[in-house]
Formats: structure tokens, sequence, C-alpha cells
């Protein structure tokens, strides 16, 4: 069954914004060769935080891909770059992302709070702000 899963990501630092912008092109790089991997769409928020929406054959490839590779280098440095950090992930029906709207009600409804080691007011109390889906930095993402 068709897995979608949303992130969220909030920089606590500019600081931490080239390390991250370097390791996130390592993670696209790998995303649109992960076997299972069917579509995704990235967004620049407010406030350097990043968004991606991710579609899945199942749960086994985007775990595959969770674990493996530049995205399991990346996930231990988050807790020191983020200041806010959620996901969320469900099965539907169909292989089709939400709009960013529905994005934000997943995490809002369903998110996990991800372990940070300076978390915001907001990451404390799960109250994030809906992302500016008029955002001009967008990017989708495709297999190849």
């Amino acid at each position: 069954m068709p897995v979608v899963s949303v992130t969220r990501l909030k920089l606590r630092s500019i600081w931490f914004l080239p390390q991250f912008l370097w390791m996130n092109n390592s993670i696209n790089r790998q995303i649109v060769k992960a076997p299972g991997f069917v579509r995704g769409r990235l967004l620049v928020d407010k406030g350097f935080t990043f968004w991606t929406a991710t579609a899945w054959d199942d749960e086994a490839s985007m775990r595959g891909f969770r674990d493996s590779g530049a995205h399991r280098r990346a996930m231990p440095k988050l807790p020191e770059w983020c200041s806010e950090a959620t996901s969320v992930h469900w099965n539907q029906d169909n292989n089709q992302l939400p709009d960013w709207n529905g994005a934000y009600d997943h995490i809002l409804r369903n998110g996990r709070v991800i372990y940070v080691k300076s978390p915001s007011d907001r990451q404390k109390e799960k109250r994030f702000p809906a992302p500016r889906a008029s955002s001009k930095i967008q990017q989708e993402l495709r297999p190849r």
C-alpha cells in the first residue's frame, strides 16, 4: 500500500545552513534513485524552515531510504542543527502527495516531534505555523 511521508525541519541558526544544504543535496540525489520512491516535493519556508513530502510504493521502501546512505548520515546532525523537527507518515490508497496545507494538517494531527537539543517553544508545544505554499523556493522530485 502506498505511503506518504512529510517532514518539517527548522534550522536554529543560519550558521548551519551551508552544512544543511550540502547534506540536503546529497539526500536529494539519493532519494531520486531509491527503490520504491514515487514522487516528492520540497518547500523552503520562512525562517529557515524546510518541508519535504514524499510518496513511496510501501513502508519498507520508505524505511530503506531513511535508514541508508546520506539520509542516515544526516539524521544524527538534526538535534544540533534544528530547533524544530517533526515528521509523519501514513498509508493511503494512492501515491498522490497532499498539498502543503494537507501536509500541515497531518503534521498537526499525527506528527511525531523529533528530539532536538535546543527546542523552540513551538517545538515544545507542537504548535507550528502553516507553510507558505506561495513560497518561490519549491522543487519537485521525480524518480530516475
